[in-house]
């Protein structure tokens, strides 16, 4: 049997931050809420069709703040999960909270159904800070939330963390590492303020620390992290040892997952597909018949290599020659050759086995990409650039 990932998008929040324009709403009533947990129940069972092939080994719920929508619902939701799919034992389950909806009695309940990880939305040990990008809790919040979760008896915790705040300074954003980090979470995920279109930020356009002062909160940041025995395993992640996101990684290698809820996306099949993000035409959909899919495609190769280079890049791993030849059957040695700049300016390595970018090359990873994935478009694509054999090399220094 195949692994799969499970993916449950709750789109319900108390409230809206002023940079968030995820699919989720925080006008809403009881009515809507049982109505979107039973079309996801729907949409599970009309998945049993397909799950003898598979072993789910993960579930994550995300959102939106999950726990909005309550432990009863949370809990029947992966009861339906565990009933048309064969869930393994020791299977990652996560419900992804913010600190304000991270009460003990709801987590203790969720601990006890099964649910084993918790991604804490913390964002910043300053309250200015919280409050400016139109967070509910304080940090002191965000402490007893971590103290709830421990008392519920969750192992697998991690905490989200922002950069590059307005009016942010380089020591105010690592005092909030500090203070992250003797919160002793298993996985933190660190990542930049992106000012998205449409929200209330975006419109307010405040000024934000130039890139410079970016890329060193990152990489000083990174030090930091590494110092205190946290793996940086991706761009925006960080982990104790064994703790890395299991869910997480299936999206950056290539791996097999079904999305529920509305805005959630697939990659089953050798087919991608993703549902409407709009909420209430999601559940007619389930519940009354109609389109719910909002964009569909057959795996296409092209498409999957740059896929593939993109998120591989993304991770400590990066790209391993012989894996790439295996996948792809093409000759690593045009992909080599953008490499060589990139690893002369410190930006990126290569082991002899896999090209791989640094903390450095992380902050501007988006242009490397870019370059690399140029070698395919250079390259005659409807046809093998050249025969190479299972296990043959190039070299970094080539």
């Amino acid at each position: 049997m195949y692994s799969l990932g499970i993916y449950i998008h709750v789109p319900f929040c108390r409230s809206k931050c002023g940079y968030c324009d995820f699919c989720s709403v925080a006008d809403f009533d009881g009515a809507l809420k049982d109505a979107y947990v039973k079309a996801v129940l729907r949409h599970i069972a009309e998945s049993k069709s397909i799950a003898s092939k598979y072993t789910v080994d993960t579930i994550y719920f995300g959102g939106g703040t999950p726990t909005v929508l309550g432990q009863r619902h949370l809990i029947k939701i992966l009861r339906a999960v565990e009933k048309a799919f064969a869930v393994s034992k020791n299977a990652e389950i996560t419900v992804e909270a913010n600190p304000e909806s991270a009460d003990s009695r709801q987590l203790k309940r969720l601990r006890k159904a099964g649910f084993n990880r918790v991604s804490l939305g913390v964002q910043s040990s300053d309250d200015r800070e919280l409050q400016a990008l139109g967070r509910l809790h304080s940090f002191s919040g965000a402490k007893e939330a971590v103290k709830n979760a421990r008392a519920a008896g969750f192992r697998n915790l991690s905490l989200d963390l922002m950069y590059g705040l307005p009016g942010q300074s380089v020591d105010a954003f690592l005092l909030s590492v500090r203070e992250i980090l003797s919160l002793s979470p298993e996985h933190i995920s660190c990542y930049a303020l992106k000012l998205e279109p449409g929200t209330p930020l975006y419109k307010a356009s405040p000024p934000l620390p130039p890139g410079d002062e970016q890329a060193d909160m990152y990489e000083a940041a990174t030090r930091l992290m590494e110092n205190a025995g946290y793996g940086h395993y991706e761009i925006s992640n960080y982990a104790k040892h064994g703790f890395r996101s299991r869910h997480n990684q299936k999206y950056w290698d290539l791996s097999e997952y079904l999305g529920f809820g509305p805005a959630s996306h697939s990659f089953c099949g050798g087919r991608r597909f993703s549902y409407t993000k709009d909420i209430k035409a999601y559940i007619d959909g389930f519940l009354k018949g109609g389109e719910v899919l909002d964009e569909y495609e057959e795996e296409d190769p092209i498409n999957r290599l740059g896929e593939y280079v993109m998120l591989r890049l993304r991770t400590a791993d990066g790209i391993e020659e012989n894996d790439f030849t295996r996948r792809f059957k093409m000759d690593f040695q045009p992909f080599a050759e953008k490499f060589k700049r990139y690893i002369e300016a410190g930006f990126a390595s290569c082991d002899g086995r896999a090209y791989r970018l640094t903390t450095k090359g992380f902050f501007v990873s988006n242009t490397i990409i870019l370059d690399v994935l140029s070698a395919a478009e250079e390259m005659d694509l409807s046809r093998k650039s050249k025969s190479v054999k299972w296990g043959e090399k190039n070299s970094c220094a080539q």
